[in-house]
Protein backbone atom coordinates (compact mmCIF):
# COMPACT_ATOMS: atom_id res chain seq x y z
CA UNK A 1 0.00 0.00 0.00
CA UNK A 2 1.86 3.37 -1.21
CA UNK A 3 2.36 6.31 1.58
CA UNK A 4 -0.42 8.61 2.02
CA UNK A 5 0.06 12.18 3.64
CA UNK A 6 -1.91 11.79 7.06
CA UNK A 7 -5.28 12.69 7.00
CA UNK A 8 -4.67 15.52 10.23
CA UNK A 9 -3.07 17.42 7.68
CA UNK A 10 -5.18 17.28 4.95
CA UNK A 11 -8.33 18.73 6.74
CA UNK A 12 -6.40 21.89 7.97
CA UNK A 13 -7.96 23.98 4.90
CA UNK A 14 -5.63 26.27 2.32
CA UNK A 15 -5.80 29.54 3.33
CA UNK A 16 -7.97 31.55 1.02
CA UNK A 17 -6.34 34.67 1.75
CA UNK A 18 -3.07 32.72 0.39
CA UNK A 19 -5.03 31.19 -2.14
CA UNK A 20 -6.27 34.59 -3.75
CA UNK A 21 -2.74 36.49 -3.18
CA UNK A 22 -1.09 33.88 -5.09
CA UNK A 23 -2.79 34.48 -8.12
CA UNK A 24 -2.27 38.09 -7.23
CA UNK A 25 2.17 37.40 -7.50
CA UNK A 26 1.52 36.41 -10.79
CA UNK A 27 0.29 39.67 -12.11
CA UNK A 28 1.91 43.55 -12.67
CA UNK A 29 0.78 46.55 -11.05
CA UNK A 30 -1.57 44.82 -8.37
CA UNK A 31 -2.78 47.10 -5.74
CA UNK A 32 -2.44 44.79 -2.69
CA UNK A 33 -4.79 45.32 0.29
CA UNK A 34 -5.43 41.96 1.00
CA UNK A 35 -2.37 40.84 3.48
CA UNK A 36 -2.57 42.95 6.71
CA UNK A 37 0.87 44.73 6.93
CA UNK A 38 2.01 48.06 5.69
CA UNK A 39 3.69 48.90 2.71
CA UNK A 40 6.22 50.45 4.84
CA UNK A 41 9.26 49.42 5.93
CA UNK A 42 10.76 49.06 8.79
CA UNK A 43 11.99 51.43 10.41
CA UNK A 44 15.95 52.65 9.84
CA UNK A 45 16.50 52.01 13.78
CA UNK A 46 14.91 48.53 13.85
CA UNK A 47 17.41 47.43 10.94
CA UNK A 48 20.33 49.12 12.32
CA UNK A 49 19.69 47.60 16.23
CA UNK A 50 19.24 43.60 14.22
CA UNK A 51 22.78 44.89 12.02
CA UNK A 52 24.36 45.88 15.61
CA UNK A 53 23.62 42.70 17.17
CA UNK A 54 25.11 40.73 14.28
CA UNK A 55 28.46 42.59 14.93
CA UNK A 56 28.07 42.07 18.79
CA UNK A 57 27.97 38.09 17.86
CA UNK A 58 23.80 37.45 18.33
CA UNK A 59 23.75 34.64 16.28
CA UNK A 60 24.52 31.99 18.30
CA UNK A 61 21.65 30.20 20.31
CA UNK A 62 19.37 31.90 23.06
CA UNK A 63 17.54 30.47 25.41
CA UNK A 64 14.22 28.66 24.68
CA UNK A 65 12.02 31.17 26.21
CA UNK A 66 14.21 34.04 24.65
CA UNK A 67 16.51 36.53 25.77
CA UNK A 68 16.19 37.75 29.23
CA UNK A 69 17.14 40.73 27.88
CA UNK A 70 13.91 41.80 25.88
CA UNK A 71 11.70 39.58 28.58
CA UNK A 72 12.26 41.92 30.97
CA UNK A 73 11.69 44.77 28.41
CA UNK A 74 8.25 43.42 27.77
CA UNK A 75 7.70 42.79 31.71
CA UNK A 76 8.53 46.72 31.68
CA UNK A 77 6.05 47.36 28.95
CA UNK A 78 3.12 45.66 30.77
CA UNK A 79 3.89 47.57 33.81
CA UNK A 80 4.29 50.96 31.74
CA UNK A 81 1.33 50.55 29.30
CA UNK A 82 -1.02 47.96 31.22
CA UNK A 83 -0.45 48.49 34.74
CA UNK A 84 0.63 44.92 35.17
CA UNK A 85 3.18 43.32 36.70
CA UNK A 86 4.76 40.59 35.65
CA UNK A 87 7.69 37.89 36.10
CA UNK A 88 9.48 38.50 32.77
CA UNK A 89 11.39 34.79 33.55
CA UNK A 90 8.40 33.10 34.43
CA UNK A 91 5.44 34.65 32.80
CA UNK A 92 6.34 35.10 29.22
CA UNK A 93 8.11 33.19 26.36
CA UNK A 94 9.91 35.12 23.30
CA UNK A 95 7.98 33.24 19.85
CA UNK A 96 9.15 33.29 16.46
CA UNK A 97 6.15 34.85 15.40
CA UNK A 98 2.50 35.53 16.73
CA UNK A 99 1.38 32.57 14.87
CA UNK A 100 3.98 30.28 16.44
CA UNK A 101 2.94 32.06 20.11
CA UNK A 102 -0.79 30.29 19.08
CA UNK A 103 0.86 27.09 18.15
CA UNK A 104 2.83 26.95 21.15
CA UNK A 105 0.08 27.72 23.09
CA UNK A 106 -2.73 25.92 21.58
CA UNK A 107 -0.74 22.61 21.55
CA UNK A 108 -0.34 23.12 25.44
CA UNK A 109 -4.24 24.04 25.80
CA UNK A 110 -5.75 21.28 23.11
CA UNK A 111 -5.60 16.95 23.28
CA UNK A 112 -7.27 15.30 20.50
CA UNK A 113 -10.77 15.41 20.32
CA UNK A 114 -11.14 18.36 22.64
CA UNK A 115 -12.94 21.38 21.24
CA UNK A 116 -11.81 24.96 20.79
CA UNK A 117 -15.03 27.58 21.02
CA UNK A 118 -13.62 30.35 18.59
CA UNK A 119 -15.13 33.87 18.21
CA UNK A 120 -15.17 34.69 14.29
CA UNK A 121 -14.76 36.33 11.75
CA UNK A 122 -11.62 36.30 12.91
CA UNK A 123 -7.71 35.41 11.25
CA UNK A 124 -8.11 31.95 9.84
CA UNK A 125 -4.72 30.78 11.65
CA UNK A 126 -6.38 30.05 14.91
CA UNK A 127 -9.13 27.72 13.78
CA UNK A 128 -6.44 25.86 11.33
CA UNK A 129 -3.81 25.62 14.47
CA UNK A 130 -6.66 24.25 16.30
CA UNK A 131 -7.23 21.59 13.63
CA UNK A 132 -3.45 20.73 13.58
CA UNK A 133 -3.76 19.87 16.80
CA UNK A 134 -6.35 16.89 16.33
CA UNK A 135 -8.43 18.90 18.44
CA UNK A 136 -12.26 21.00 16.53
CA UNK A 137 -12.69 24.52 16.48
CA UNK A 138 -16.30 25.76 17.09
CA UNK A 139 -16.88 29.10 15.34
CA UNK A 140 -19.26 31.31 17.05
CA UNK A 141 -19.78 34.45 14.67
CA UNK A 142 -20.17 38.20 16.16
CA UNK A 143 -23.90 39.65 15.32
CA UNK A 144 -23.84 43.17 14.22
CA UNK A 145 -26.09 45.44 15.96
CA UNK A 146 -26.49 48.91 14.44
CA UNK A 147 -22.96 50.06 14.06
CA UNK A 148 -21.20 47.50 16.45
CA UNK A 149 -20.46 44.34 16.29
CA UNK A 150 -21.04 41.82 19.41
CA UNK A 151 -20.26 38.59 21.33
CA UNK A 152 -23.33 35.59 21.03
CA UNK A 153 -23.05 34.88 24.61
CA UNK A 154 -26.15 32.61 24.26
CA UNK A 155 -24.82 30.97 21.62
CA UNK A 156 -21.49 30.59 23.29
CA UNK A 157 -23.31 28.77 26.36
CA UNK A 158 -25.03 26.45 24.00
CA UNK A 159 -21.78 25.29 22.04
CA UNK A 160 -19.84 24.34 24.96
CA UNK A 161 -19.20 20.68 25.99
CA UNK A 162 -17.68 17.80 28.26
CA UNK A 163 -15.30 18.15 25.51
CA UNK A 164 -14.88 22.02 25.38
CA UNK A 165 -11.18 23.38 26.69
CA UNK A 166 -10.75 26.76 25.65
CA UNK A 167 -11.78 29.76 24.26
CA UNK A 168 -9.93 32.28 21.92
CA UNK A 169 -11.06 35.85 21.00
CA UNK A 170 -9.05 38.48 19.36
CA UNK A 171 -9.27 41.84 20.49
CA UNK A 172 -8.82 44.61 17.77
CA UNK A 173 -10.16 42.19 15.80
CA UNK A 174 -9.14 40.83 12.47
CA UNK A 175 -11.04 41.41 10.35
CA UNK A 176 -13.26 43.32 11.90
CA UNK A 177 -11.75 46.28 13.85
CA UNK A 178 -13.94 45.14 17.28
CA UNK A 179 -12.34 45.66 20.03
CA UNK A 180 -13.87 44.04 23.61
CA UNK A 181 -15.66 46.40 25.62
CA UNK A 182 -14.36 46.42 29.69
CA UNK A 183 -17.75 44.75 30.02
CA UNK A 184 -17.37 42.54 27.55
CA UNK A 185 -14.03 41.51 28.84
CA UNK A 186 -15.65 40.86 32.14
CA UNK A 187 -18.35 38.46 30.65
CA UNK A 188 -15.45 36.62 28.65
CA UNK A 189 -13.38 36.14 31.56
CA UNK A 190 -16.52 35.00 33.64
CA UNK A 191 -17.37 32.35 31.34
CA UNK A 192 -14.38 30.88 31.29
CA UNK A 193 -14.08 30.79 34.65
CA UNK A 194 -17.57 29.40 35.47
CA UNK A 195 -16.74 26.09 32.53
CA UNK A 196 -13.40 25.53 34.03
CA UNK A 197 -11.74 26.86 29.92
CA UNK A 198 -8.46 28.50 28.92
CA UNK A 199 -8.85 31.46 27.63
CA UNK A 200 -6.89 32.88 24.84
CA UNK A 201 -6.79 36.47 23.94
CA UNK A 202 -5.07 37.49 20.54
CA UNK A 203 -3.80 41.09 21.40
CA UNK A 204 -1.39 41.33 18.26
CA UNK A 205 -3.15 45.11 16.85
CA UNK A 206 -3.35 45.95 20.66
CA UNK A 207 -0.88 48.92 19.44
CA UNK A 208 -3.43 50.15 17.08
CA UNK A 209 -6.24 51.30 18.92
CA UNK A 210 -8.36 54.38 17.93
CA UNK A 211 -10.90 55.03 21.08
CA UNK A 212 -13.32 58.65 20.85
CA UNK A 213 -11.12 59.76 23.50
CA UNK A 214 -8.53 60.28 21.54
CA UNK A 215 -4.79 59.65 21.47
CA UNK A 216 -2.35 56.72 21.01
CA UNK A 217 -2.60 54.20 24.44
CA UNK A 218 -3.04 50.40 23.34
CA UNK A 219 -6.06 48.77 23.60
CA UNK A 220 -7.20 47.36 27.28
CA UNK A 221 -5.64 44.25 27.46
CA UNK A 222 -7.55 41.00 29.40
CA UNK A 223 -4.29 40.69 31.64
CA UNK A 224 -5.99 43.60 33.56
CA UNK A 225 -8.86 42.19 34.37
CA UNK A 226 -7.35 38.26 35.22
CA UNK A 227 -4.85 37.21 38.38
CA UNK A 228 -2.21 35.59 37.27
CA UNK A 229 -3.40 32.38 38.80
CA UNK A 230 -6.38 32.45 35.99
CA UNK A 231 -6.02 30.26 32.97
CA UNK A 232 -5.34 33.29 30.62
CA UNK A 233 -3.26 33.29 27.88
CA UNK A 234 -1.98 36.58 25.72
CA UNK A 235 -0.39 35.67 21.98
CA UNK A 236 1.33 39.07 20.93
CA UNK A 237 3.63 40.30 18.12
CA UNK A 238 5.92 42.71 17.10
CA UNK A 239 4.85 42.36 13.00
CA UNK A 240 1.65 45.09 13.02
CA UNK A 241 2.89 48.03 15.85
CA UNK A 242 6.60 47.77 14.33
CA UNK A 243 6.39 47.42 10.85
CA UNK A 244 8.14 43.85 11.31
CA UNK A 245 5.77 41.32 9.41
CA UNK A 246 9.02 39.88 8.12
CA UNK A 247 11.23 39.56 11.21
CA UNK A 248 8.77 36.72 12.54
CA UNK A 249 8.97 37.77 16.21
CA UNK A 250 5.81 37.23 19.02
CA UNK A 251 5.20 36.19 22.54
CA UNK A 252 3.09 34.97 25.11
CA UNK A 253 2.51 35.87 27.94
CA UNK A 254 0.46 33.69 30.39
CA UNK A 255 0.44 31.38 33.74
CA UNK A 256 3.62 30.13 34.74
CA UNK A 257 2.12 25.76 34.29
CA UNK A 258 1.60 26.96 30.32
CA UNK A 259 4.87 29.11 29.79
CA UNK A 260 6.79 26.49 31.35
CA UNK A 261 5.38 24.21 28.79
CA UNK A 262 5.62 26.67 25.93
CA UNK A 263 9.05 27.05 26.22
CA UNK A 264 9.94 23.55 25.83
CA UNK A 265 8.14 22.82 23.21
CA UNK A 266 9.16 25.77 21.85
CA UNK A 267 12.69 23.70 21.57
CA UNK A 268 10.86 21.17 19.40
CA UNK A 269 8.96 23.68 16.87
CA UNK A 270 11.80 26.07 16.49
CA UNK A 271 14.28 26.46 19.17
CA UNK A 272 13.53 30.17 19.92
CA UNK A 273 13.54 33.41 17.93
CA UNK A 274 16.35 34.35 15.98
CA UNK A 275 18.82 36.36 18.58
CA UNK A 276 19.47 39.34 16.31
CA UNK A 277 15.68 39.47 15.90
CA UNK A 278 14.96 39.63 19.48
CA UNK A 279 17.84 42.43 19.88
CA UNK A 280 15.87 44.18 17.39
CA UNK A 281 12.74 43.93 18.58
CA UNK A 282 14.08 45.42 22.25
CA UNK A 283 15.28 48.16 19.98
CA UNK A 284 11.05 48.36 18.87
CA UNK A 285 10.16 48.67 22.84
CA UNK A 286 12.59 50.67 23.55
CA UNK A 287 12.53 53.55 21.17
CA UNK A 288 9.57 52.71 18.82
CA UNK A 289 6.99 55.47 20.30
CA UNK A 290 7.09 58.52 18.15
CA UNK A 291 7.35 56.22 14.68
CA UNK A 292 3.92 54.07 16.45
CA UNK A 293 2.84 57.33 17.07
CA UNK A 294 2.87 58.77 13.74
CA UNK A 295 1.79 55.65 12.10
CA UNK A 296 -0.72 55.79 14.50
CA UNK A 297 -2.11 59.36 12.75
CA UNK A 298 -1.57 57.57 9.50
CA UNK A 299 -3.62 54.83 9.73
CA UNK A 300 -6.66 57.03 11.39
CA UNK A 301 -6.36 59.71 8.56
CA UNK A 302 -6.26 55.94 6.39
CA UNK A 303 -9.57 55.01 8.06
CA UNK A 304 -11.38 57.97 7.49
CA UNK A 305 -10.41 58.38 4.08
CA UNK A 306 -11.93 54.51 3.21
CA UNK A 307 -14.95 55.15 5.77
CA UNK A 308 -16.15 57.64 3.29
CA UNK A 309 -15.56 56.67 0.10
CA UNK A 310 -17.24 53.22 0.85
CA UNK A 311 -20.21 54.42 2.17
CA UNK A 312 -20.85 56.26 -1.00
CA UNK A 313 -20.55 52.86 -2.89
CA UNK A 314 -23.89 50.95 -3.70
CA UNK A 315 -25.51 48.23 -1.19
CA UNK A 316 -22.51 48.82 1.12
CA UNK A 317 -22.90 48.23 5.24
CA UNK A 318 -19.53 49.25 7.13
CA UNK A 319 -19.61 49.86 11.10
CA UNK A 320 -16.55 51.99 12.07
CA UNK A 321 -14.18 49.70 13.55
CA UNK A 322 -11.96 51.14 16.84
CA UNK A 323 -8.83 48.71 16.26
CA UNK A 324 -6.27 47.23 13.90
CA UNK A 325 -6.10 48.69 10.48
CA UNK A 326 -9.22 46.63 8.54
CA UNK A 327 -12.63 47.60 7.11
CA UNK A 328 -15.04 44.19 6.51
CA UNK A 329 -17.84 45.77 4.67
CA UNK A 330 -20.93 43.54 3.86
CA UNK A 331 -22.12 44.12 0.33
CA UNK A 332 -25.08 43.40 -0.27
CA UNK A 333 -26.44 40.34 -2.24
CA UNK A 334 -23.01 38.85 -2.12
CA UNK A 335 -22.80 35.48 -1.69
CA UNK A 336 -19.68 34.01 -2.88
CA UNK A 337 -16.96 36.74 -1.64
CA UNK A 338 -14.17 34.35 -2.85
CA UNK A 339 -15.22 34.37 -6.79
CA UNK A 340 -16.23 38.18 -6.06
CA UNK A 341 -12.48 39.14 -5.00
CA UNK A 342 -11.31 36.90 -7.71
CA UNK A 343 -13.04 38.81 -9.92
CA UNK A 344 -12.06 42.14 -8.43
CA UNK A 345 -8.35 41.27 -8.86
CA UNK A 346 -8.36 40.07 -12.52
CA UNK A 347 -10.65 42.90 -13.32
CA UNK A 348 -9.46 46.12 -12.09
CA UNK A 349 -6.04 44.52 -10.18
CA UNK A 350 -7.44 45.37 -6.60
CA UNK A 351 -6.27 42.57 -3.94
CA UNK A 352 -8.63 42.27 -1.25
CA UNK A 353 -9.82 39.27 0.93
CA UNK A 354 -12.53 37.08 0.59
CA UNK A 355 -15.13 37.25 4.11
CA UNK A 356 -14.85 33.91 3.59
CA UNK A 357 -11.68 33.18 4.39
CA UNK A 358 -12.62 34.51 8.14
CA UNK A 359 -15.06 31.61 9.10
CA UNK A 360 -18.54 31.65 11.21
CA UNK A 361 -19.83 34.94 9.59
CA UNK A 362 -17.79 36.48 7.26
CA UNK A 363 -19.14 35.14 3.71
CA UNK A 364 -20.88 38.27 2.02
CA UNK A 365 -18.27 40.65 3.33
CA UNK A 366 -15.18 41.47 2.21
CA UNK A 367 -11.44 42.77 4.15
CA UNK A 368 -9.65 45.75 3.01
CA UNK A 369 -6.27 46.60 4.95
CA UNK A 370 -5.82 50.28 4.71
CA UNK A 371 -2.37 50.18 6.45
CA UNK A 372 -1.00 50.94 2.65
CA UNK A 373 -0.11 54.88 1.82
CA UNK A 374 -2.95 57.42 -0.38
CA UNK A 375 -0.96 56.16 -3.52
CA UNK A 376 -2.72 52.76 -3.46
CA UNK A 377 -5.88 53.42 -0.93
CA UNK A 378 -7.06 56.14 -3.82
CA UNK A 379 -7.38 54.02 -6.72
CA UNK A 380 -8.05 51.26 -5.23
CA UNK A 381 -11.54 52.93 -3.46
CA UNK A 382 -12.21 54.16 -7.23
CA UNK A 383 -11.87 51.11 -8.76
CA UNK A 384 -13.72 49.03 -6.48
CA UNK A 385 -16.35 51.89 -6.94
CA UNK A 386 -16.59 51.26 -10.31
CA UNK A 387 -16.48 47.72 -10.16
CA UNK A 388 -19.73 47.51 -7.50
CA UNK A 389 -21.78 49.85 -9.91
CA UNK A 390 -21.86 46.32 -12.63
CA UNK A 391 -20.70 43.27 -11.03
CA UNK A 392 -23.56 41.96 -10.44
Amino acid sequence: MAAVVAQSALRVPHSRIRELAEIAMGMNGVLKLYFGESNVPTPDFIKRAAQQAMADGFTFYTENAGLPSLRKALAHYYEERHGVTLDALGEIVITASGVQALNAGIRCMLDPGDEALVLTPAWPNGSAIITMANAVPIEIPHVLRGERYYIDFDALEAAVTPRTRMLLYTSPSNPLGWVASDEEQQQILDFTRKHGLWLMADEVYERLYYPASGGNAPAPSILKKCTREDAVVVVQSFSKSYCMTGWRLGWIVGRRDLVTRATQLNEFIISHAPSFTQRAGEAALVSGEDTLKEMHAGLQANREFCLAALRKMPGITIPKPDGAFYLFPKVEGLTDSFAFCKRLLMDTKVGLAPGVAFGAGGEGSIRLCYAADQSILAPAMERLGAFLQTWR
